[in-house]
């Protein structure tokens, strides 16, 4: 598929990030666009973005991608609302950060990251197959994570449930890879491995778990973060609340602001990947680094050596729990 021209794209997580950048820059290159998120505002800004960008159609669909039920209703309507029995590209972009410890944050918690970012791809890929063979030409996108293949964000900071997502997802894409050129040759796949790009995941996240945003954090949330902290070793026993709601965020804010690869760079990657029929894209010079120093040492990916090897090249420099993790 090297070229959007008049093609319909579905994209997940479209209201943010590298959903945004990925529906405008869809439609500046002539594609119908039918996207989804769970916060209708979002999803409006958007649109209010993309709308000049071309002519082609967008619509807004709300969708909690972890349900089946829903998807399947986002399915139905797109193909309804776009008059069309097939799509032709499917991106499951959708995600959310959350249940970094298995043994101590809350069951609810980790299933919920887990339910997003691996079975909003899966149900995702199950809704819209059929509307894909149906197609003359397509394509399916399922990002996963540097996390997909390496499972941390330092030594000091559990990440199962996020990391267990995005393995679920690099391997279930790859194995698509094999099955789609036997039994459906017209359709294509890639994983989309994204390093540190400037998104709101970690503001998104607060309010996906049902929690306050940071700067409107309770006393009760205030003293469980707290808690999180000093088993972390950063005790905060004496920064009044206030203090700890700015610097969260901040934190979530730097996170944003200060990426090495913002959304629009990284949404043109991956459309890039798409046209050049790349099966494995990684986003971001810190990826391809990470990858790179994965693959050379694999014994080393927990040791505090890999951080060391990735701040030396002048990555992690605003990922704050892993700069925090190597302090002496």
């Amino acid at each position: 598929m090297d070229r959007f021209e008049d093609k319909l794209a579905v994209v997940t997580g479209g209201g943010t990030g590298i959903g945004r950048a990925l529906v405008c820059q869809l439609i500046k290159a002539g594609a119908h666009v039918a996207m989804c998120d769970v916060y209708a505002e979002q999803m409006a800004e958007t649109a209010e973005l993309a709308t000049p960008f071309g002519p082609g159609r967008l619509s807004s669909h709300i969708c909690d991608v972890s349900s089946e039920v829903q998807m399947n209703r986002f399915r139905d309507a797109v193909l309804k609302e776009h008059n069309s029995d097939h799509i032709n590209l499917l991106i499951n972009n959708a995600g959310i950060a959350g249940g970094g410890s298995f043994i101590e944050d809350p069951r609810e918690e980790w299933e919920r990251t887990f339910s997003v970012c691996w079975y909003g791809v899966y149900f995702g890929c199950r809704a819209f197959m059929p509307a894909l063979l149906e197609s003359d030409e397509g394509h399916i996108v399922n990002t996963s994570s540097v996390n997909g293949f390496w499972a941390s964000l330092g030594q000091g900071v559990p990440h199962t449930s996020y990391s267990a997502a995005k393995f679920a997802v690099k391997g279930f894409t790859e194995a698509l890879v094999t099955e789609l050129r036997l039994l459906a040759p017209h359709v294509q796949c890639s994983v989309v491995m994204p390093g540190h790009v400037g998104t709101s995941i970690l503001l998104n996240s607060f309010r996906a778990h049902g929690q306050s945003e940071p700067k409107e954090l309770s006393a009760h949330e205030i003293a469980g973060i707290r808690e999180d902290f000093a088993k972390r070793g950063l005790p905060v026993d004496n920064i009044p609340d206030d203090h700890i709601r700015e610097m969260l965020q901040q934190q979530a804010e730097t996170f944003r602001d200060e990426a090495p690869t913002t959304s629009d760079e990284a949404a043109e990657i991956i459309l890039d990947g798409v046209r050049e029929n790349r099966w494995r894209i990684l986003v971001g010079r810190d990826a391809v680094d990470l990858d790179r120093i994965v693959r050379e040492a694999p014994e080393e990916a927990y040791e505090t050596s890999l951080a060391e090897k990735m701040m030396a090249l002048g990555h992690f420099q605003a990922v704050p729990s892993v700069v925090e993790s190597q302090d002496p």
